[in-house]
């Protein structure tokens, strides 16, 4: 991992596989880091990655919230082209699919094709996620756990068997950078401009996931012409960490489709 260095802020970077292969771009959600693709990358040797701690997240530094949407997209447009990548494939979950979606739109010489896990043009509604905030802000990170962790991982949640290690991901986020980006989320509607994308792209959804449910992911995926719809089972907001194999499978039968192999 290294730290890429921009006027406004660092940014927490890390590229693995060949320099020369196929390029894959991993875009982590809201209250987690880039470690979210550990089991991913581990089945993906055969492609260049690149994954980053997004603002206020991880290792990456914590500027003062809200965080525009539009501040979450340049981040992950100048950390690509620092990097030296284009017309890669990119992968994001939650608010990451939303910041795919928008750097699809700018940016389609970046942007070969997207896949959006677990995420949707619009995510939830304005006066949740500021409920949410308040909760933070009065609270810390412990003070929304018990239901975020509810959501992402079903109504069995307590008995997972990823419990404490989404938990503890969760937990490390800074509540500034929580706050910034689930502002971001409230404010964003890609309805109309994600409706205008062409590019191949595949929406997958957990069964189990109440934060992003699989109903919601297939109306955005609906959006785009051409895309496909996958449902993992089994798995719910987490389905790179609950159900790796079977998540990574589904990826790589996507890139083989497309020839980005």
């Amino acid at each position: 991992m290294s730290l890429m260095f921009f006027p406004d802020l660092r940014l927490n970077v890390e590229l693995s596989g060949p320099a020369n292969a196929p390029p894959v771009v991993l875009l982590h959600g809201l209250g987690t880091s880039l470690r979210l693709w550990d089991a991913v990358v581990a089945r993906l040797p055969g492609h260049r990655i690149l994954r980053m701690d997004m603002r206020g997240h991880g290792l990456s530094d914590v500027p003062q919230g809200p965080y525009a949407m539009g501040a979450l997209i340049h981040d992950a447009e100048r950390v690509m082209a620092q990097a030296g990548l284009r017309d890669a494939v990119v992968v994001g979950h939650s608010i990451g699919g939303m910041i795919a979606q928008g750097l699809a739109v700018k940016r389609l010489d970046l942007v070969r094709a997207m896949v959006l896990s677990n995420s949707a043009a619009r995510i939830g509604i304005a006066s949740q996620w500021q409920a949410r905030i308040d909760a933070v802000r009065a609270g810390g990170m412990e003070a929304i756990a018990g239901a975020t962790l509810a959501r992402w991982l079903g109504r069995k949640w307590q008995d997972h068997p990823d419990l404490q290690a989404v938990r503890s991901m969760l937990l490390a986020t800074p509540p500034e950078g929580w706050m910034g980006a689930a502002a971001a989320i409230a404010g964003t509607d890609f309805y109309t401009p994600t409706a205008g994308l062409t590019l191949p792209t595949l929406a997958l959804a957990g069964i189990n996931d109440g934060a992003t449910p699989p109903d919601l992911a297939r109306e955005t995926a609906d959006l785009i012409l051409g895309s496909r719809f996958q449902l993992i089972r089994g798995a719910g907001h987490l389905p790179m960490v609950e159900q790796p194999d079977a998540f990574t499978r589904a990826l790589r039968d996507f890139l083989e489709s497309i020839g980005h192999v």
